[in-house]
Order: C-alpha cells, then sequence, then structure tokens
C-alpha cells in the first residue's frame, strides 16, 4: 500500500459506497460505486476527491430493486474496474485518516470491510470516525424528521439526493456545515434559540438504572448501552486511539462519536432517551430489591432466577403462538429471527406503560414517525395479546445468535450449542404450544417513518416436558 505509517493525515475522509440490494436470505452486498473526498478540518473545503464505479463478480446481483434504489444499471458497471483493481487507492485514502459519512458505522465501514476481506487485503484503519447520522440526531435532533440524508438536505434547501456516492459526500458535508451553524448560533444565544426548543438539554443522555421489581413476576431491567472498554476494543466505533496534536473546528462544533453513544449490533440507533423510560417505570412500579429476584420467575426455581441480569425484562412461560418468522432481512441479507408468544396481562401492563413513556419521548424528540405498540392486539384476539420476541444474528463468536438458549426438561436446565446459522434448526424448538422463561431487552426504533419498542431476547429457556 501506498500511505506511509509516519505520514501525518489530518484531512478527513468523507466517503460512501453504492451496493447491490440483497433480495433473498443469505445474499451479499456487492459495492457497485465507491466516492471520496478529504476535507480540510481547520477551513472544511474539499481538497481531493474521487469516485468509481465498480465491477461486482456476480452481475446478476443487480437486481430490479437495486437499479431502483440507486440507478446504477448492469450495463453502466460493465467497463468499469473490479475492486481489486482500486482497492489500493481507496485504501490510501482512507487508511489512517478521520472517516466521516452519514450512517457509515452501520453500513458503508461494513461494506468496505467485507470489500477489502473478499481480496484478501489489509484493510484500512480510521484514526476516528464521524457518523453524522448519529451525530446530528443527538446534537441537532430530528427537528428534520427522520434525519435521513435526502430529509436533511431538503430542511436546508440543499436540493434532492441523487444517491450516488461523490454527490452523496459532498451534500453530507455541507448538511454538517448547516447543522453545526444552526448549533453554534443556538449556543450564543441560548436564552432565546433553545426557549421553545424541540429537544430537551439532555434528550439523548442514557444512565444505568438500578434493578426494580414490577407486578406479577415480571421483572423490569432497561436496557442501556455495553461499558466503554468493550467498544473501544472496536477501532471502528472508538473515537480515535491518539487525540490529534490540534483540535478540529469541526469536531468542537459537533463532538466525536464516543463509545457511550454507539451501540454495537443494533438494527437502528437508539431515537430517544431510555434513561428517562428507566427511571420513570422505575417510580410506577418500585418494589422492594429483596422481592425481585423471586418475582424474575414466576416459578419460583432458583436455577431460572439467576439467568437475569442487569438491563433485562423477565417474564416466564410465555406460551408460542407462532414459531420462528424468516420474513424481513437485515443488512447482511439474513433473516431477522423472530416468534410470537401470548402475552399475560402483567406483561401487557408493564409493555402498555413502557410504551406510552417510550411514544412520549420519541413524540418530544420532534418524530412524526407512526407508533407500533410492542403489546399486539387484533380484531378476534381481544383475549389474546401477543408479543414479538426478536433473536438477534451474530457478526462473530462461536454463537450464531445474539441470544443464549437453554433446554429444560424434568427441572434440569442445559445450554443448547449451534454450530452454524441454521433458521431450520430453531423451528422445532419453538412450535405453537411451547412453553418458554424469556429474558430480553427493550430496544427502541425509528426507521422508516415506523417507531416503538423491540423486545430483544438475550436468553431463552425452552421448557420440553
Amino acid at each position: 500500500m501506498s500511505s506511509s505509517s509516519g505520514e501525518e493525515r489530518s484531512e478527513i475522509a468523507f466517503f460512501d459506497v453504492e451496493t447491490t440490494v440483497p433480495t433473498r436470505p443469505g445474499q451479499r452486498f456487492a459495492l457497485l460505486e465507491f466516492g471520496a473526498i478529504l476535507v480540510c478540518p481547520k477551513k472544511l473545503v474539499e481538497l481531493q476527491s474521487y469516485s468509481t464505479l465498480i465491477k461486482p463478480a456476480d452481475h446478476s446481483l443487480i437486481s430490479t430493486l437495486s437499479v431502483r434504489c440507486n440507478g446504477i444499471t448492469p450495463d453502466a458497471v460493465v467497463s468499469a474496474p473490479t475492486f481489486l483493481q482500486i482497492a489500493d487507492r481507496v485504501y490510501d485514502l482512507l487508511h489512517g485518516r478521520i472517516w466521516a459519512g452519514h450512517n457509515i458505522l452501520r453500513f458503508d465501514c461494513a461494506r468496505i470491510r467485507e470489500a477489502f476481506a473478499e481480496i484478501g487485503k489489509p484493510t484500512p484503519e480510521p484514526k476516528g470516525t464521524i457518523d453524522s447520522l448519529q451525530l446530528l440526531t443527538q446534537k441537532f435532533g430530528r427537528r428534520a424528521g427522520d434525519m435521513k440524508m435526502a430529509t436533511l438536505a431538503t430542511y436546508f434547501g440543499l436540493g434532492q439526493q441523487t444517491h450516488r456516492s461523490l454527490d452523496d459526500v459532498r451534500m453530507n458535508l455541507e448538511v454538517v456545515k448547516y447543522c453545526a451553524t444552526v448549533l453554534f448560533l443556538e449556543s450564543s444565544l441560548p436564552d432565546i434559540f433553545t426557549a421553545n426548543s424541540w429537544v430537551s438539554p439532555n434528550a439523548m443522555t442514557r444512565s444505568r438504572s438500578n434493578v426494580k421489581s414490577t407486578p406479577e413476576g415480571v421483572s423490569l431491567k432497561i436496557n442501556t448501552p455495553p461499558s466503554s472498554s468493550k467498544l473501544n476494543d472496536d477501532p471502528m466505533l472508538s473515537p480515535t486511539n491518539q487525540e490529534p496534536e490540534e483540535k478540529h473546528p469541526i469536531l468542537s462544533l459537533l463532538t466525536r462519536i464516543t463509545a457511550e453513544e454507539v451501540e454495537p449490533n443494533t438494527a437502528q440507533w437508539d431515537p430517544f432517551d431510555m434513561g428517562q423510560l428507566s427511571n420513570e417505570m422505575e417510580e410506577s412500579y418500585e418494589m422492594s430489591s429483596t422481592e425481585s429476584s423471586a418475582a424474575a420467575v414466576s416459578d419460583g426455581s432458583s436455577d431460572s432466577a439467576g439467568f437475569l441480569e442487569p438491563d433485562e425484562l423477565s417474564c416466564s412461560r410465555l406460551k408460542v403462538r407462532f414459531g420462528i418468522s424468516t420474513k424481513f432481512l437485515d443488512h447482511a441479507g439474513r433473516p431477522r429471527l423472530n416468534f410470537v408468544a401470548n402475552a399475560p396481562e402483567s406483561l401487557c401492563k408493564v409493555l402498555d406503560a413502557c410504551d406510552g413513556i417510550a411514544q412520549n419521548l420519541s413524540l418530544d424528540s420532534g418524530s412524526n414517525s407512526e407508533w407500533r405498540p410492542a403489546v399486539i392486539r387484533k380484531n378476534g384476539f381481544v383475549n389474546y395479546p401477543t408479543v414479538r420476541l426478536h433473536i438477534p444474528n451474530t457478526i462473530s463468536g462461536d454463537n450464531p445468535y445474539g441470544t443464549e438458549m437453554y433446554q429444560k426438561d424434568s427441572g434440569s436446565i442445559q445450554k443448547l450449542v449451534f454450530s452454524k446459522y441454521d433458521p431450520a434448526e430453531l423451528d422445532p424448538l419453538f412450535t405453537p404450544g411451547t412453553f418458554v422463561d424469556a429474558f430480553f431487552s427493550i430496544d427502541p426504533y425509528d426507521y422508516q417513518q415506523n417507531a416503538g419498542i423491540r423486545l430483544v431476547a438475550k436468553k431463552l429457556i425452552i421448557h420440553f416436558n
């Protein structure tokens, strides 16, 4: 690679990739275009640009849906270079610089890493990362709507987003400039500009709460971020391994993402303050700490009670209504696994209260998305409310699922071990009528005009007797 380890690389690399769109489970993304600009952090001016279409190894991956998303057709990339042919140039642009882009932590960074891994070349590493989607949602708030690039551009009158790499990164830089300027002006006269503000000054703060117990065997522990020590192990999520000698003006205005503000392995970044939700739920359902462990699992099993950890809800003997669903896909083209279970009245009360508080927090943050209740109630099933429990996928590790699963048979509990990702292997475990002890977190989401709280299973104990 052409970059030197001793070279000072102070520029911010704004970049964007356009890809194919997976249309079936297990199908990968393929890069179709890469675009980047190098920006002077002191003057916020473009110093250098690079953009190229990329020919994928398999042209059949460019589906009609893919063309509708970015307009890149199979014919457009026939004479384009392969990623192997441009890899050195991309590496030189990105390695050792601050990376910036809109939603890059969840999408673009992952696609770059995958592309380099596929050709067997070293992956470029950033010395810091600025994800404008997360930063602007936190600092600028949802006054512009859903915070997509197109919405922000319309808000500031910057024109239409083209969904082409170089156009998008230049628009990204302009959006950041506009947002930073507004924040700078507001900070100069806070009593005037924020008197009727759209969001409270602490709208995105999160706090770890003490465990409280809710009625009738449902134990409440609200989801909070992982510790910074764990996240700092990942250079993509750590702001930087070494502070630059001079603080960049753009970083002074916006503040780089810190480990406390980023949660990996979630579908969507938290759009509102779950710390407030935790506190308000505690006030609503405060009970003595001595009752908490007994309430965690209603059958009183000491083995099961020991499974409950901070930041979790638990409810025992949920009856599976509908088995494993693979209807929706995640960002890697794999099914988003979930199952539906009957919800007892005690759990409905807790989740309805969480819904009410979280919806108010979402509205206070400026969201106009449609709220989807956690408890599912349909005509004809008035007396049988249900909840959907999600089983997350993991990117790495021994367990292909983000949920620990156990089987309980004749009083003994044994951990289930899975060697590969295979949703069909889970089907016989979650047949309708099966009882499950569930330990899960509450994760808020606001995506594509839909918002709500998602129940993410951390541990499941499946009854076999």
